[in-house]
């Protein structure tokens, strides 16, 4: 894959990471679910174009760059998706405890 190509890539998931970031913020998770798998195919191309990379200083630099915005969004994303995690959780908790009394309850008629 040349270099061109790469940073394209690169680009794209920063985008995406960014639309994400937005949909975390907004509490729409079925969309950042739908934005997540989007990026995991571009990680995929890139994963499967490996070696070859060109080396000269200024892709690099602009790799580099979009690997930072991409991380700091993606850590921002779990600001605002952790909390929403454990609510999650806790709601499935209550959920199997309830289904575990009233199974108790039924076994005892």
């Amino acid at each position: 894959m040349q270099g061109a190509h790469i940073l394209a890539h690169y680009t794209a998931i920063a985008q995406l990471t960014r639309s994400m970031l937005e949909a975390a913020r907004d509490s729409d998770w079925d969309r950042l679910v739908e934005l997540e798998r989007s990026c995991g195919a571009y990680f995929a191309l890139l994963f499967e174009a490996g070696a070859g990379q060109p080396d000269d200083a200024a892709f690099i630099s602009r790799k580099a760059a979009l690997i930072h915005r991409i991380l700091d969004d993606d850590a921002a994303i779990r600001l605002l998706v952790e909390p929403w995690l454990a609510q999650l959780s806790l709601l499935i908790g209550n959920t199997q405890q309830q289904s575990r009394l009233q199974h108790a309850y039924r076994a005892g008629e």
